[in-house]
């Protein structure tokens, strides 16, 4: 589900300048899919626009629903019981986590009698230091700075830091070998501006725990984007030490991608037909064909890679391979680079259904 934090990282950060539907294509090459594209790709078993989930870039497991439908009926137990199922798989305990945290953003009671029933609970703590930050970006709102009162920056800036609070409190309760409290503090570092010293030293606690954890690697790379505290090289420099250090099938070749993503999206002058062609691009996608190909079938994960693969073998002309990643991921498109564009459903058809066009003309 794309989190409202993730709405609130890209608006206080000034890249709602990036929110907008400015890549309809290279050079006049392509605009938007035509009507043509589109019944062909609907013939070929793809997904009709109208159907397409924007929520979430997966479909949630019955699991997942049933625990978060028995949450928002108020039984804590059962999201209790859900998050911890995780064990030591960090990236799904945070997902857990973070998604626990969207509903008690929006209605705490429940949070509220978890915490009075276990005070000493680590995943209570860690929910409700997340969902503290939810609460912030709402009082901030999701408008531009300019549009945003001083009253709402005061009431964001108090809550924020009151965030970092809990976020301690989540640490101190945490299983000592547990990650996810101080991967929760990543986004706080970014809206206090943590110098690189401070965030290094946050770093440190979430390496040092586990130094894989896909989740933590791509809120690190947020922080070290120019948007941020950091800059393109920067940014391009931790995803390929990350990459670097991933094994086949660990996924961390994600980071490159992610890290030409927000460099191409930042420069309003780039030709994504032309950018995505660059030797050191078309490396890093074959790179992460590759991890996919490594990994667990299973593996959650493995669909946020393939959602960026789709995005960069459409740029690069290599229409049959990402036909593929899109009728791997099709119906669920809530997931980047989908969602940095104002309208994503339209974003996403016109680079699935192009495809799709062009792969069956190419046969």
């Amino acid at each position: 589900m794309l989190g409202l934090i993730v709405l609130g990282i890209l608006l206080i950060s000034g890249a709602y300048k990036l929110l907008r539907a400015r890549k309809g294509g290279g050079a006049g090459k392509r605009r938007w899919a035509s009507r043509a594209d589109g019944q062909a790709a609907v013939a070929l078993g793809f997904a009709p626009a109208e159907a397409l989930d924007t929520d979430n870039g997966a479909p949630l497991l019955p699991a997942d629903t049933a625990a978060l439908d028995a949450v928002r009926a108020g039984d804590w137990q059962a999201g209790a019981a859900w998050a911890d199922a995780a064990g030591q798989d960090w990236d799904e305990r945070i997902r857990r986590v973070r998604e626990l945290a969207e509903l008690a953003a929006e209605d705490d009671a429940w949070l509220l009698a978890w915490r009075a029933a276990r005070p000493q609970d680590p995943t209570a703590a860690a929910v409700h230091a997340d969902a503290s930050v939810l609460v912030a970006w709402n009082v901030r709102g999701s408008l531009s700075a300019s549009n945003t009162t001083q009253e709402q920056f005061r009431g964001f800036h108090r809550l924020i830091a009151a965030s970092q609070e809990a976020m301690h409190e989540a640490q101190r309760l945490a299983d000592p070998a547990d990650p996810v409290p101080y991967m929760l503090e990543q986004p706080v570092a970014m809206a206090l501006g943590y110098s690189h010293e401070r965030y290094g030293q946050l770093w440190e606690q979430i390496v040092g725990r586990d130094p894989k954890v896909l989740a933590a690697h791509t809120g690190a790379l947020q922080y070290w984007c120019r948007k941020w505290r950091g800059s393109h090289e920067e940014a391009e420099a931790f995803a390929q030490r990350s990459a670097a250090a991933g094994a086949p099938g660990e996924l961390l070749s994600l980071l490159p991608l992610y890290a030409y993503l927000e460099y191409e999206m930042s420069e309003s002058e780039l030709d994504p037909s032309v950018y995505y062609k660059r030797p050191e691009i078309v490396a890093a996608t074959d790179a992460a064909l590759a991890d996919v190909a490594a990994a667990d079938p299973a593996d959650r994960r493995v669909t946020r890679v393939r959602h960026m693969l789709a995005w960069n073998l459409y740029w690069q002309d290599r229409y049959t391979e990402a036909v593929e990643q899109f009728r791997a991921v099709d119906g669920y498109i809530g997931a980047t680079p989908w969602t940095y564009a104002a309208d994503a459903k339209a974003r996403y058809v016109q680079a699935r259904d192009f495809s799709v066009r062009r792969a069956v003309t190419q046969k």
